[in-house]
């Protein structure tokens, strides 16, 4: 079973609820065409390690769409991602088989300043935190 990360956290999953609506994208799905209304959380694949579209679908459902729920990462999700998926706006990983959870938890911590700013901290200078 794969592990999961939320919250900077290693998490079980919890059932979903009946009411829960959970919605996949793939990397060639548009998300401007999908209806987000009720939906608690928003699964985008990475199929691949060098298929980066999910990043920018991640930006498009925050910053464009307003999307405020759980945005998890799956498919070839490994530590070498997290600090930028993050930035992207995901709040939630699901990493792949055989990936140390500790070590993916250090790779948040990797770098400590950025030169672009992310989804988190939009308002902010990218070198000052300012």
């Amino acid at each position: 079973m794969a592990t999961l990360i939320k919250g900077r956290r290693v998490v079980n999953e919890s059932q979903l609820s009946p009411k829960d609506k959970v919605v996949r994208l793939e990397p060639s799905d548009d998300p401007a065409t999908v209806s987000l209304e009720g939906v608690s959380r928003v699964e985008v694949n990475f199929p691949k390690f060098g298929d980066g579209r999910g990043y920018s679908i991640a930006r498009l459902l925050r910053e464009r769409r307003g999307y405020r729920g759980e945005l998890r990462a799956v498919g070839h999700i490994t530590r070498d991602l997290l600090f930028f998926l993050e930035r992207c706006g995901f709040d939630a990983f699901e990493l792949r088989e055989g990936e140390n959870p500790r070590e993916a938890l250090a790779s948040f911590d990797d770098f400590s300043h950025s030169y672009q700013r992310g989804y988190r901290n939009r308002g902010q200078s990218p070198i000052s935190g300012t």
